[in-house]
């Protein structure tokens, strides 16, 4: 009997393969890529039209001799690496190192590791797509001459260990124009205006927000809401418009990568990496009781969200079995076409419908369950009826002014019966379906309220994977380890969810900015992307991109090397005393910033922490305001005399005074404003 060998990347999935096959099926793993350009040095021949060349990856030299044993003993080879460019780049990568035999080699890819996905994958074996590997290619080589060009520079001009990246040096500009227009963001004065009206025959109150006087009115300051309330005094009340609707809430559309990683960061918790890797151990295969190992979900690197008719048809006859046939949705729910999509994988969702997330619970791992759940809660609703809610919206006039109630009733639940995001969380209001155009109004009570608008949120890592996948910056594949490259390099702090610009990225950032401006530009990277998916789908040859990427790169990296002004990081003598020895200590730059250290090392190993003193002085005790940073690396201007003094901001304050109130300025980009957003004072900042 002829003996087949699969090569498949990981020993979980190996075994998971290896129960649907009979025992003519050896199926071994390669434990990921097993050659890579090598790290100490570019690895690209620029002599011979940018070919790359390629080493055996360290530690994998005894795995690739096993291997080659195992197919000496076979009589075919199938590579069954993951269904993306990477995985057709490793197969590649295997049928050079191993020295495979082209006419006893076939290529298979499932998008599920089911037992009707694998064995059909082998019926429908085929070549090796050197289109997806050339566009592998072509990333690996752009991403290589990028970082191995820009990063000697940075270590030159800031510090060694700094990092330039191709996709994470965009990522990195998107968080450092947000931190820049929040700290530019002046607060804008308003206020609203509530009212509890007493409708008779009615317990309880219909509580109205002010509109206008009738056309829609904004309220900016004390003054205006004064009138308005004194208008209102002896005002009599009546109901001058009530409408009922009807309106439809429609099924969410089944997981991306993308919109799995920013779920699970709002409702899980997750980091984008922790995110897929327990999304990788559902697809590679988990032991469930009574079913063995079983691959859970398809794979979770698409930006697709097609599902397979076989799936479509299984998942609404799970429906109508459980939640009735009314619920089943007619057709597809499928998203409008998007050009940046490629859609050569379904979306990600369970492989078996029918395995609900409680009948495997005890099988899983707490985070296995969780996200297993949210994936399945998610594909179920996408087969399901959209959800209706009938409205009612009503206008009360009084003296010439205008307040406005709405509210909403669901009235089928449709989808809403599994899965619920916070959005479909409607805000109800049961007096108002008591409330007819005839009732009677009394006013109760009249509510003001100050506010100040808001700058715009600072990017969590939900909130950058939409940005990235809205601009076209990356692929699925990349949106984790990016981020995690920008957090890990300290370029970036991470808090409460929260993604701030550190001292250091900010340094970074405005390098890259000024020396590599077409390499951080936003329209740039996403026009590369799509060159990239022009190669995958054979219409550009990948080595023409490379032919006319380079030349513009060397140019601006010696420049970069002759325009740069060294940013100097050297010990920095201060006027503090070691106590231990005498001498003067220096400033040292240690992985959270600066810090004092006594010269003397290792002679004298005395440290502290390092306070600099911006001229200004603490309004409240009168000691120095300093900048201090955060556990995690973000920095803030607070007391020197802290825990004594609470002093702290997030903005540099001024050593102006603010000339109404006397109190602290702010700078907030060119302007100065008053600490007090009751002051409301605003200036331009006199240039230094």
């Amino acid at each position: 009997m002829a003996k087949n060998l699969i090569i498949v990347e990981s020993p979980a999935k190996s075994k998971t393969i290896k129960k649907f096959l009979g025992k003519n099926y050896e199926v071994v793993a390669s434990n990921g890529h097993v050659r890579d350009m090598p790290k100490s040095q570019m690895g690209i021949d620029f002599e011979n039209d940018f070919e790359p060349h390629y080493i055996t990856i360290r530690g994998k030299g005894e795995l690739l001799a096993g291997l080659r044993k195992e197919v000496k003993k076979a009589d075919r080879v199938f590579l069954a690496t993951d269904p993306d460019r990477e995985g057709e780049a490793i197969s590649w990568h295997l049928c050079q190192a191993l020295k495979l035999d082209p006419s006893k080699t076939s290529r298979i890819t499932f998008n599920e590791i089911t037992k009707n996905a694998v064995r059909q994958s082998l019926k429908q074996s085929r070549d090796i797509d050197m289109d997806l590997v050339d566009a592998q290619q072509a990333r690996r080589v752009l991403d290589r001459m990028v970082g191995y060009s820009i990063s000697p520079l940075l270590w030159q001009k800031v510090k060694r260990g700094l990092s330039a990246g191709r996709v994470q040096s965009v990522a990195l500009r998107i968080i450092a124009d947000r931190e820049a227009q929040i700290d530019a963001f002046i607060p804008k004065e308003y206020w609203t205006l509530e009212a509890q009206f007493a409708v008779k025959g009615v317990k309880k109150p219909l509580v109205a927000k002010y509109y206008g006087n009738p056309e829609k009115k904004e309220i900016t300051s004390r003054e205006e809401i004064q009138k308005i309330m004194e208008d209102l005094k002896d005002a009599e009340y009546q109901i001058s418009d009530i409408r009922k609707s009807e309106r439809v809430k429609r099924p969410p559309l089944p997981f991306t990568t993308s919109t799995l990683q920013q779920e699970c960061a709002k409702h899980l918790n997750f980091a984008t990496r922790k995110t897929m890797q327990v999304a990788q151990q559902l697809y590679e295969g988990i032991k469930v009781k009574g079913h063995g190992t079983i691959g859970l979900i398809t794979y979770l690197r698409t930006d697709s969200t097609r599902i397979s008719e076989e799936a479509d048809q299984a998942c609404k006859a799970f429906i109508a079995d459980n939640y009735g046939a009314e619920n089943v949705i007619e057709g597809t729910n499928a998203a409008k076409d998007k050009k940046k999509i490629q859609d050569a994988h379904e979306a990600i969702r369970p492989t078996y419908t029918e395995l609900t997330p409680a009948q495997i619970k005890d099988s899983l791992s707490r985070d296995q369950f969780r996200l297993y759940q949210l994936i399945w809660k998610r594909f179920v609703a996408s087969r399901m009826h959209s959800a209706k809610y009938e409205t009612t919206s009503v206008k009360i006039d009084g003296n010439g002014h205008r307040f406005t109630s709405s509210g909403s009733r669901l009235v089928v639940p449709g989808f809403m019966t599994v899965y619920q995001q916070d959005d479909d969380k409607e805000e109800a209001n049961a007096v108002l379906a008591r409330v007819r155009a005839e009732s009677v109004l009394s006013l109760d009570d009249l509510k003001e309220e100050q506010h100040f608008t808001q700058p715009p949120a600072h990017y969590t890592e939900a909130s950058l994977v939409k940005a990235l996948e809205e601009l076209g910056i990356g692929r699925p594949s990349t949106y984790a380890p990016t981020i995690s490259t920008l957090i890990s390099r300290r370029y970036v702090a991470k808090e409460k969810k929260n993604l701030y610009l550190s001292e250091l990225g900010d340094i970074v950032n405005e390098i890259m900015v000024s020396a590599f401006p077409s390499i951080v530009d936003v329209n740039f990277t996403a026009t590369m992307e799509a060159l990239l998916d022009g190669v995958a789908d054979g219409s550009v040859e990948w080595k023409t991109i490379i032919r006319n990427f380079y030349p513009d790169l060397e140019q601006a990296v010696n420049q970069a090397e002759e325009a740069l002004e060294k940013i100097e990081i050297e010990d920095e003598v201060t006027d503090e005393i070691c106590e231990h020895c005498g001498r003067n200590m220096v400033i040292k730059y240690g992985p959270h910033g600066k810090f004092l250290a006594c010269p003397g090392f290792p002679d004298c190993r005395n440290t502290k922490p390092y306070y600099e003193k911006i001229g200004v002085s603490c309004p409240k005790c009168g000691g120095d305001i300093v900048i201090r940073k955060t556990q995690k690396g973000r920095r803030y201007y607070g007391c020197i005399n802290n825990p004594e003094c609470d002093l702290m901001t997030w903005q540099k304050p001024s050593p102006e005074k603010c000339p109404d109130c006397g109190g602290m300025l702010l700078e907030k980009g060119n302007k100065l404003v008053c600490a007090d957003p009751a002051c409301g004072y605003l200036s331009e900042k006199p240039k230094s």
